[in-house]
């Protein structure tokens, strides 16, 4: 590959550097359209299944669009009643438990001073801040719930995906010269998406139903809050069920005492080693075909970008990076950069003669 006249290498890497901050900029501005746009998208892919499996059985294409439309809407009036209801709830809860949790720091210093550890209770509050521990959380599912409000435009972006889904393959064809490579590549995409999506929203619902129950039977407050908190931070690898953990054991504690707070955080823990490390994995199959380090930054770098929605469509949105890059010979490095070491010990083996 030869550089333009007048450029090096060098200049190349600086120039595309600076085309990719640009981009980022524009898409963290650009984030109170786009988060609702790409959530449409990926709720379109999830959902595009039963649509075609209707259309096979001759449903017309708007009967068919219409009964998905109900029960997203459905499914979607049910999210925004638990997090608004749930906003409010814990909202005017805060300051019982604040007070509750000061009170449990407080009968923690005499024990301090037993091991030596000469602390005042002002001191340990300043770091602990419990306002500041417990109002995280009503600013979380607020954030939540800001996401859930855009419904009405959620929902009819998904409308119109869905009428335009079964001419969109056709519409490539004739767009793209290359029909092959460019339909295939749009194919993989959105069946790795679509397969990604079908599995972890079954795991991660029965994560939230399996959590919900072990709250209800130990007696923590606003169980259908978390439940629902472990179904959608499941979606966030790495550290989402730690996020989803911390503040129900952090209220078990203060609610219920320390052994009961035990009991929770031995509850998640088992929830997810069970979901999440042994069935999982074996119904996922092939995997997202991403390196466990690339996860973890590409969590960090959309929930930077697009906060709370973009930590849970961080791997869907790496997943399409990814396979978008394997398209071009210029950028098919990259995309060998991100994929896990299983995968391309496959592909050598394979290559080999």
């Amino acid at each position: 590959m030869h550089s333009p006249s007048g450029s090096s290498p060098q200049t190349g890497f600086l120039l595309s550097l600076a085309c990719f901050v640009v981009v980022v900029a524009g898409i963290q501005a650009a984030s109170a359209i786009l988060v609702p746009f790409l959530l449409s998208v990926f709720i379109a892919v999830a959902v595009s299944p039963p649509l075609f499996w209707m259309e096979s059985k001759r449903v017309p294409a708007s009967l068919a669009v219409i009964v998905i439309i109900i029960a997203v809407v459905l499914f979607f009036l049910l999210l925004l009643s638990i997090i608004t209801g749930a906003v409010e709830s814990f909202t005017q809860a805060i300051p019982l438990y604040q007070q509750r949790l000061e009170t449990l720091v407080g009968s923690v210093i005499p024990l301090l001073k037993r091991a030596h550890i000469d602390i005042t209770s002002e001191a340990l509050l300043s770091v602990i801040n419990p306002g500041r521990m417990m109002a995280f959380l009503g600013a979380l599912l607020s954030r939540l719930g800001g996401v859930f409000t855009n419904t009405f435009f959620i929902i009819l972006t998904v409308i119109f995906i869905l009428l335009e889904a079964s001419g969109f393959s056709l519409k490539l064809k004739a767009a793209v010269g290359d029909t092959n490579a460019s339909h295939n590549g749009f194919q993989r995409i959105t069946e790795g998406i679509r397969h990604y999506l079908a599995i972890k929203s079954a795991t991660s619902f029965a994560t939230g139903a399996l959590i919900y129950v072990g709250l209800m039977v130990f007696g923590v407050d606003f169980p259908a809050i978390w439940g629902l908190l472990a179904f959608i931070f499941n979606f966030v690898p790495n550290i989402g069920s730690i996020i989803a953990a911390v503040p129900v054991i952090l209220l078990a504690l203060v609610q219920l005492g320390a052994m009961k707070a035990l009991m929770v955080g031995l509850l998640y823990v088992a929830t997810n080693v069970i979901i999440g490390n042994l069935i999982e994995p074996r119904i996922m199959g092939r995997g997202v075909g991403l390196s466990s380090l690339v996860v973890f930054l590409s969590l960090a770098f959309w929930g930077w970008i697009m906060g709370p929605v973009g930590m849970i469509l961080s791997v869907p949105l790496t997943m399409a990076l990814k396979i978008a890059l394997e398209a071009q010979d210029k950028t098919r490095w990259i995309a060998i950069l991100l994929g896990a070491e299983k995968e391309i010990r496959a592909q050598i083996k394979e290559s080999a003669p």
